[in-house]
């Protein structure tokens, strides 16, 4: 290979490690430091560079642990562009969309329909899609009373007419298009919206959060909807709102360990700092279950660990993204202690507090000497197999030292890479168009969910330098491979479950 074709795909493997650590943590919402305008605009250019110019690439991102507002673009993307793609392509593309839908949450879904409809996106392929995603839902006529705009919306742009079909198929298109024809409907939700109108008995029979709305109508008061509402929540639902009683008094009824960890932490680090250290055992002990199951085949064998996690007052977030840096830096905690070997983790959090589950956003970024403290070695002089550092990387307190100590650690100490470092970053730079980096020798990754670490440090390794194109196109085709071979192994849709 000449020189040219070396260098075209150096860079081709940096645009697309580019773009996944974007689709991993961008989400078009404010950040700390940029606004939601300038996040929206960088991702624009972003997905229009990669699809026009690595289209089988942008399309096999959809096999990768990317977050639901990508997943969703990235699909809208390629349905309005099918002149792009060969046939083979194409097929290939549809299987990977089938399978990304599947796994997405209803909502998301809907409202992606929505956009497919506006902007006019009607081809056969689009319809397929549609059609046979609408056909594997467990409950259309739940999905008619929960979701009824976006039902009605999907089986209306792609001419679907369910009011000719047989037994709840056709009950579906009554109650979507002819609502109040039928006296009664035999699927007891969309007969219970039906009678939901006149009788509060049956307010409670319905999904929470269309019920909300009838209760609200009828005048029913809210402590005593609540109570009959409860069975039917799902456990994000009891979580916002049965908490709320009583001033927060009340626990809910909730199994809090079967929760995903990194949505455990968010739900930790809302509650005040008092009733944290009040139920100390039962919401640590919830975090370690939940990071053991996540660290699945992983668990006790990353060796010794340090980690070096920010707490810093830019960990607050934003207003849309309250507090969602210090969540993944906390999760990643406990998820690192179960993948260290036992008695082998150290934690380090920037503000030198000790106490995982009292941890807020406060004070500076002092990753420098963090990070200098968890490279020190230890007794017998002993070094960490791994360091992991988890921040925005806005170092600051000063500007610049981590860097610098990782370019030495790296070219004079530790040239044999005894230490595998690794920065795992949850927020996307808009202005640069990445995650922010602390070294050209650290490999960076961008993180939206704790759970995605392991997988993420294997992405990570590609940054570093060591690796070239044609084995970061061989990871993307086994994780393509492995997505479409699951089978019926996709994602819960938690929305609909009911803890």
């Amino acid at each position: 290979m000449n020189t040219s074709e070396s260098l075209a795909d150096l860079v081709a493997a940096e645009d697309v490690l580019l773009f996944a650590n974007a689709a991993i943590t961008a989400t078009g919402q404010r950040e700390f430091r940029s606004g939601a305008a300038s996040q929206q605009l960088s991702l624009d250019f972003l997905h229009t560079y990669v699809r026009v110019n690595y289209r089988r690439v942008y399309a096999a991102s959809l096999a990768l642990d990317i977050n639901d507002h990508n997943a969703a673009r990235i699909v809208l993307g390629l349905l309005e562009t099918p002149g792009e793609a060969d046939a083979e392509e194409r097929r290939t593309e549809g299987r990977l969309i089938a399978a990304r839908l599947a796994r997405l949450p209803p909502q998301r879904v809907y409202r992606l329909f929505g956009e497919v409809r506006r902007a006019g996106i009607n081809n056969r392929r689009t319809r397929a899609i549609v059609r046979d995603w609408l056909a594997a839902r467990p409950d259309l006529g739940h999905d008619a009373v929960k979701y009824r705009s976006g039902v009605r919306t999907a089986a209306r742009h792609i001419h679907l007419r369910p009011a000719e079909g047989a037994g709840a198929v056709a009950e579906v298109g009554a109650f979507l298009f002819r609502p109040g024809k039928l006296p009664r409907y035999e699927h007891p939700l969309l007969d219970a919206w039906r009678r939901a109108h006149y009788e509060q008995g049956a307010v409670a029979e319905l999904p929470f959060s269309v019920a909300e709305g009838f209760a609200a109508r009828h005048g029913m008061r809210r402590e005593a909807f609540l109570k009959r509402a409860a069975p039917r929540m799902t456990r994000l639902e009891r979580l916002r709102t049965l908490e709320q009683r009583a001033g927060g008094a009340q626990r809910p009824d909730v199994d809090l360990t079967v929760m995903p960890l990194t949505r455990l932490a968010l739900y930790v680090l809302a509650l005040p700092f008092e009733r944290r250290a009040a139920r100390r055992a039962e919401l640590t002990g919830a975090l370690r279950t939940a990071a053991r199951r996540a660290a699945g085949g992983h668990a006790a064998s990353w060796g010794r660990v340090h980690a070096v996690l920010d707490d810093s007052f830019s960990s607050s977030g934003s207003g849309q993204k309250r507090r969602r840096p210090l969540a993944v830096a906390l999760a990643c905690h406990f998820l690192l202690e179960a993948l260290a070997a036992p008695g082998a983790y150290r934690a380090l959090w920037t503000s030198g507090r000790n106490d995982a589950l009292l941890v807020r956003p406060w004070g500076p970024t002092p990753l420098g000497t963090r990070v200098l403290d968890a490279l020190e070695p230890g007794p017998g002089g002993a070094v960490p197999d791994r360091l992991v550092i988890v921040s925005d990387g806005w170092d600051n307190a000063p500007a610049g030292l981590a860097g610098e100590v990782l370019r030495v650690w790296r070219a004079r100490l530790d040239p044999g890479r005894r230490t595998a470092v690794v920065h795992v970053n949850p927020v996307y730079d808009a202005d640069g168009f990445d995650v922010r980096r602390l070294a050209a020798a650290v490999p960076t990754a961008g993180i939206r969910d704790a759970e995605d670490l392991p997988a993420l440090v294997e992405i990570a390794r590609f940054a570093e330098g060591r690796t070239g194109a044609a084995e970061l196109y061989a990871y993307l085709d086994r994780r393509v491979a492995v997505f479409l071979g699951e089978g019926e192994g996709h994602r819960q849709d938690e929305e609909a479950e009911v803890a």
